[in-house]
């Protein structure tokens, strides 16, 4: 058996090291991670300004005093002589009622006090013979007491009749309803021919005098509606304004739409506002502050209180907190946290993390 030279063993042992160490190169490069590539976020630079606390709110205008008018008796309407948007004065018809029940309760209360009017006369005559009868012992004590008692009980039944024909006029009048204030008439709620109940309504009349824009306030507004500066404007005439307070505020919230009624009384308000118009509003706050205007996805919550991400100069994220004065429809209201100039990322932050690299892209 040829046994193999030195030279060949060495050259043996070389082969299998190259090899050995091929081997270990090509586990190390499969098991190397994958090269990471820079990931694309938006961003949008922090601009602060003077902060904006307008808000603006649609609602109607009304009158401050609303009456809805009604019979004090109950019949059948003959007539409406008011409809809606006639202007009435104190006094003034708007509907009438079948007079004739009414007429034959005052004939059936006089012919009542003409008869206690006769019955009285005759009890006092009868209480007079028996008083002389008495004074000469010829008629008992207790004849003279039923006597006196028929007297007293028949002047009774005479001012009780006197009552209730009173009562019958005043019913006889109110056949007739009448305005009992200056203002236009809003609603109507019957008609001729029907017949209604004590106290139906059959009219709205709006007071002439304050006018109110009634709004809807959501309950962030709340507190800022008590110390705003309120403005009212008409959707008619946009050029022109109103100064307007606010004299009340529901202290409960609609059950359907969750907003809190708010009444604005409009300052010197003439005759081109019109109840029922449509009235804008606007209510400001005066805030010294300067607040940046971010989107609404910029803002990360994660139980800790509102924070954004930062791209620093090496472009890599960074979670910072900041302080959000208030959430409007389509952005966040920032005062501090940020500075002017910060490239804040505005869209996927829940899907971020501190630290990573990326690549920025500007805002459209």
């Amino acid at each position: 058996m040829l046994l193999p030279s030195p030279v060949l063993r060495r050259s043996l042992r070389g082969l299998a090291a190259l090899a050995a160490l091929l081997i270990l190169a090509g586990c190390e490069a499969s098991t190397a991670p994958a090269p990471k590539f820079d990931r694309p976020v938006q961003i949008q630079r922090v601009s602060f300004q003077n902060a904006d606390s307008e808000r603006e709110f649609v609602g109607v205008v009304r009158a401050r005093y609303e009456t809805d008018l009604g019979f004090r008796v109950a019949g059948k309407i003959v007539t409406r002589i008011v409809n809606v948007g006639d202007s009435v004065t104190v006094g003034d018809v708007v509907a009438r009622l079948d007079p004739e029940d009414l007429r034959l309760q005052v004939q059936s209360a006089e012919a009542e006090l003409t008869a206690a009017t006769s019955n009285l006369a005759q009890a006092v005559a009868d209480f007079e013979r028996y008083s002389k009868l008495k004074a000469n012992g010829w008629a008992s004590v207790a004849d003279f007491d039923r006597k006196k008692a028929a007297s007293d009980e028949a002047q009774g039944r005479l001012d009780r009749a006197q009552r209730a024909l009173d009562l019958a006029r005043n019913q006889r009048t109110y056949a007739d309803l009448k305005a009992d204030a200056d203002g236009v008439i809003t609603a109507t709620f019957a008609e001729p021919g029907q017949v209604v109940a004590i106290g139906q309504p059959v009219a709205r009349l709006a007071h002439r005098g304050e006018k109110e824009a009634v709004v809807a306030l959501p309950e962030t507004w709340l507190a800022e509606a008590r110390k705003s500066k309120a403005i009212v404007r008409l959707w008619a005439d946009r050029d022109r304004s109103f100064d307007a307070r606010l004299r009340e505020l529901s202290p409960q919230a609609d059950g359907a739409t969750r907003t809190y009624a708010a009444r604005f009384t409009i300052e010197n308000a003439d005759d081109a506002v019109a109840f029922g118009m449509t009235a804008t509003v606007t209510l400001t706050q005066a805030v010294d502050a300067k607040i940046a205007k971010l989107p609404l996805s910029a803002i990360l919550n994660r139980g800790t209180g509102p924070s954004v991400y930062l791209v620093d100069t090496s472009n890599t994220l960074i979670l910072r907190p900041v302080t959000v004065a208030s959430f409007a429809e389509d952005a966040a209201l920032v005062t501090r946290g940020i500075a002017e100039g910060d490239k804040v990322v505005t869209l996927g932050v829940q899907k971020l993390e501190a630290g990573l690299k990326v690549r920025t892209v500007e805002a459209q």
